[in-house]
Order: structure tokens, then sequence, then C-alpha cells
């Protein structure tokens, strides 16, 4: 692994990071193995922050325990849960505990989670997000003042390339870049043709460096449920009849084979600059992922 996230996309042609979910509750040992597994085949480690809503132990904590265990962490930062005080305070804390690298979410709403009688916060949004960063980076606080010892994040954000109408999110998107992303991993990606297409209009903004970001299908019914439920993820016809046609006990396997694929064909063509995979709940599958993809 490239000592920090950031040093990556100079020193490879093509970047790998993964992502590991906090548990919700103390027993940390199944992911402490996930980190373990993953530190040394991917060039960062995401973390993220009560996704979908539900309420887990802090992306910071998973961050430290990733770094105890020699890997390299990404914090993924939410504007869902804290006002601006506390998105600082967070920033801040993650700095000296030695993380170096910071996703810029605005966050899933409430309602999607397991406490909808929890009060959404949004003071800010990953655009304000994205420019607080910047101007702690430059040692200045959200309200001008200064601060004793400045930080100095790898900022990134997200990005939605399946979305319909696309304009929107390229909008977002230019602003998001603007506000000084420097990485971007995107939603789930199927369909390489709109993947392109997007990649077409997302090279117009030069330096950011792009991921594509990857789900693990596990069974046709995922890939059904994602396509009706799911705004911004498109799992073409193909893929959903791959899954259903693979054996019983062997959808998994048809599901790494298609991501390997798909991270292979990326690769070679240079589509983008790397992939994120997220192998949600199947984190151990992520090794079998980049053996795929060889």
């Amino acid at each position: 692994m490239v000592a920090a996230f950031s040093e990556a996309f100079t020193a490879k042609d093509f970047v790998v990071t993964a992502e590991v979910g906090p548990p919700k509750g103390t027993e940390v040992a199944e992911m402490v193995e996930h980190i373990d597994l993953l530190k040394d085949k991917v060039d960062g480690l995401n973390v993220t922050d009560n996704q979908s809503s539900v309420m887990r132990i802090s992306s910071l904590a998973i961050c430290r325990l990733i770094l105890d265990h020699g890997g390299e962490p990404i914090l993924q930062l939410t504007c869902r849960d804290r006002n601006r005080l506390a998105l600082q305070s967070e920033l801040l804390s993650a700095w000296v505990l030695g993380v170096r690298s910071v996703l810029c979410l605005t966050g899933d709403y409430i309602s999607v989670g397991d406490h909808p009688r929890a009060k959404p916060v949004f003071d800010l949004d990953s655009v304000q997000l994205l420019q607080t960063v910047g101007l702690m980076n430059q040692g200045k606080d959200l309200a001008g003042n200064e601060m004793k010892g400045a930080t100095g994040f790898f900022p990134g954000a997200v990005v939605t390339p399946e979305a319909d109408p696309i304009e929107p999110q390229m909008l977002k998107f230019g602003k998001k870049i603007a506000a000084g992303a420097q990485f971007i991993q995107t939603q789930a990606i199927y369909d390489l043709d709109n993947f392109k297409r997007f990649m077409d209009q997302a090279r117009k903004y030069e330096g950011v460096k792009i991921m594509a970001g990857i789900v693990l299908l596990v069974t046709a019914g995922m890939a059904k449920y994602m396509n009706k439920n799911v705004p911004g993820i498109f799992v073409p016809d193909d893929l959903v009849k791959e899954m259903a046609d693979a054996p019983k006990g062997k959808r998994l396997e048809a599901g790494i084979r298609i991501a390997g694929r798909m991270i292979r064909q990326l690769r070679e063509e240079k589509v983008c600059d790397g992939v994120h995979i997220m192998a949600i709940g199947k984190e151990g599958c992520v090794p079998d992922i980049l053996k795929a993809a060889e």
C-alpha cells in the first residue's frame, strides 16, 4: 500500500479502494479481520458514516483502528447528523488522529434509516463541506477565524453517473470540483457504455481523479431491487440475466466474476483513474474480485 492515499494517484496508473462498514455495537472483531485482509490489497479503506441513516460506530473511531492496523483510512463525513461546529470539530479530531483523506457527503435522509424520529441537521451540504475543508487546510475555520495549526486533507466527493437526467448531477459535480474536490468516487455503475459517456463530460475538469463505484451483485433479486428502488443505479438486463442463470449456490461467484470483468475493462481501456469496490456485507470477497480482475 502506498503510504498515503493521495500519493497512490501519482505512483500508480489505476487506484483501488474498498469499503468497510462499522458495526452496530461494540463487537469489532469481524471488521478488524476485514481490515487486516484488505489493508495491503487496496490503496485506501473508506469508512462509512452511519450509512443509510443507520446508527453505527463512528467513522472516525474505525479510521483510527485502520491506522492502528497499518492501513490507510478514508474518512466519510456526512452533513446529516452535525452542524458546522461539529463538522469542523470532527475534521480537526481526524487530522490530529492521523487521518489524511476525507470524502464529503450530504448524507441519506433520516427516513430511510432505523431512527426515523431523529432530527436531521443538514446545516451544510457536501459542496459547503468541501469549502470548509479547503478553509481549514488554509488554517481558518468557517467563520474566518485563524486556527492554531492547519489541516492538510485530501478531499473527495461523490457523483452519480447513472442519474437521469444527468444534467443536474453534472452541475453539482462541477460545483464540487470548484469547491476543492480532488478525487471522486462514483455511486455504483454497471452500464459501462453509459459510464464512458459520463467520463467524456467529466474529463473536461482537469486534475480531478475519478474512481468508478463497483457494488458486488449477490443475487438477481438484488439487481432487480436496485433497478426498481434505488435512484441513480441501473443494472442492464444482460447482467440481471447472467445472475439469474447462475446455478443456485453459484450466484455470488457470478457477481464476483461480473465485478472483476468490469474492473479489468475499466483498467485496460483506461476509462477512469481507479475503482472503489463496495462489497456490502461481503467484504471478505474483495480479494476474490481483485483476482477476477487480473
